[in-house]
């Protein structure tokens, strides 16, 4: 089917992240866009308010009629959907082309000139900054995030035709289906082990993702093993970071490149995770042409992602910070930020464990990574896609936890905890439904601040 015979585009799993993105792509260049999810989210909330029609019961009656056309209808499936979805059945039982997003994906960024942006962690951000560099450098983009940029309030930067910035996801190598042009590899930690098995696969897939470019095109921070541009902070690197300094929560830094210094460049987002993120963003523009001056301005205006190190509130007295770190080099990354910009006060972290195969195949991680802060806080595990799994639970995340101040709460205690604690910071952390939580959550603690 090319793409002037689509006239309508039915979603199955339209709240998804990277699947809302796309919905609104269609809906932008003027196709019928429609969907179910399983649960209404503030996502998909967003999407109706567009106009899309979403239903939240899988059931063929509430498809309108427009859908059911084979001829002019596409049908987008997420990877998360259950074999036994009887709307996903009667598309494919009846001839309709069916594609998942990362194939439609594809056939979108072909006849683009492609930056696709692969890794374990970092990926949004990443993709998130190169999409805000490009469009506000003028550049005819589209870009295709994978999370909700703050001040854009879309996971979908730009219109353009000629242009695209994707997230190249590892989850079930779906990054294969991609054409990149410039690509980057951010990290590559082992995740998503239910699909994979081992980390010895999962590199084999990212190294399969960066021979679709030559060397001279592929972006990556030193710790990665594979052969492109390298970036470094404070270690020589093709693109190095100098001369760091921290002012008013902001990182102020010089880039050395391979032929010039690119000085007085500031970037607000914390942690030298996000540093890096940076610098390949601004690395991969400076590839592709764009001034010095346009890449400096973008930087210090990049607001920030949805529950990426997501300040909800930032005063002397109080701050509270949203991430959705699900990984335990994540949550690490997410401690050492918080330790760099506020030394010696007391943190209060809550976890919400966002898959049971995750939490057990990384209990050791995750016991490591949250003992570190001062208090922390548990939720019972977030099932998503998953049935549990004996002997994997919260409790016993826990009790393995080295630290005296823990507790393990349900939700609605949270909010008391969140009122009678003493820490100055507050984060809460996960990939689960706790990002819903968080507008209740920042009320308690703006009013526990008015009070004091």
């Amino acid at each position: 089917m090319n793409s002037n015979q689509i006239q309508s585009v039915y979603f199955i799993g339209i709240g998804g992240i990277g699947m809302s993105a796309l919905a609104r792509y269609f809906m932008h260049i003027g196709k019928n866009v429609a969907g179910y999810d399983k649960t209404h989210t503030q996502l998909t909330d967003e999407l109706e308010a567009l106009g899309m029609h979403i239903h939240f019961e899988d059931n063929v009656d509430l498809i309108e009629k427009k859908y059911l056309d084979k001829e002019s209808t596409l049908v987008v499936v997420t990877p998360a959907i259950p074999k036994n979805h009887s709307e996903w059945n009667y598309f494919l039982n009846n001839g309709f082309e069916v594609k998942k997003r990362a194939e439609v994906l594809g056939i979108i960024t072909k006849d683009s000139f492609c930056f696709a942006v692969a890794g374990t962690h970092g990926k949004t951000t990443t993709s998130s900054i190169l999409g805000h560099i490009l469009y506000q450098s003028g550049v005819d983009v589209t870009a295709f995030l994978g999370g909700i940029v703050e001040g854009y309030n879309s996971n979908l930067i730009g219109s353009g035709k000629t242009v695209t910035v994707v997230e190249a996801d590892e989850f079930d190598r779906s990054f294969l289906h991609l054409h990149p042009d410039l690509a980057c590899v951010t990290s590559m930690d082992a995740d998503h082990l239910d699909i994979y098995g081992n980390a010895a696969s999962v590199e084999e897939s990212f190294r399969l993702f960066a021979d679709k470019v030559d060397a001279n095109h592929l972006f990556v921070p030193l710790k990665v093993q594979l052969n492109g541009n390298t970036i470094g902070i404070e270690e020589q690197a093709d693109y190095e970071v100098k001369n760091i300094q921290i002012i008013e929560g902001f990182y102020h830094f010089d880039v050395q490149t391979p032929t010039e210094l690119i000085k007085d460049i500031k970037f607000g987002l914390p942690g030298r995770h996000n540093l890096s993120n940076a610098v390949i963003a601004l690395a991969m523009a400076n590839k592709y042409g764009v001034s010095n001056d346009k890449v400096r301005a973008a930087l210090a205006t990049f607001p920030g992602v949805r529950r990426r190190f997501s300040f909800q509130l930032r005063n002397e007295k109080c701050v509270y910070i949203d991430d959705y770190a699900h990984h335990p080099t994540e949550i690490s990354a997410v401690y050492n930020a918080v330790r760099e910009l506020y030394p010696g006060k007391k943190v209060l972290a809550v976890f919400q464990p966002h898959l049971f195969s995750r939490t057990r195949d990384f209990m050791e991680g995750f016991v490591e990574s949250l003992s570190k802060f001062d208090e922390i806080v548990l939720l019972n595990i977030y099932p998503a896609r998953e049935l549990p799994i004996e002997g994997i639970t919260s409790e016993v995340l826990l009790t393995k936890i080295e630290n005296p101040n823990k507790k393990l709460v349900t939700k609605e205690i949270l909010f008391e905890v969140f009122q009678q604690s003493d820490a100055e910071v507050f984060i809460t952390i996960g990939a689960g439904d706790i990002g819903e939580m968080v507008k209740d959550l920042k009320k308690v603690l703006d009013e526990r601040t008015q009070m004091a």
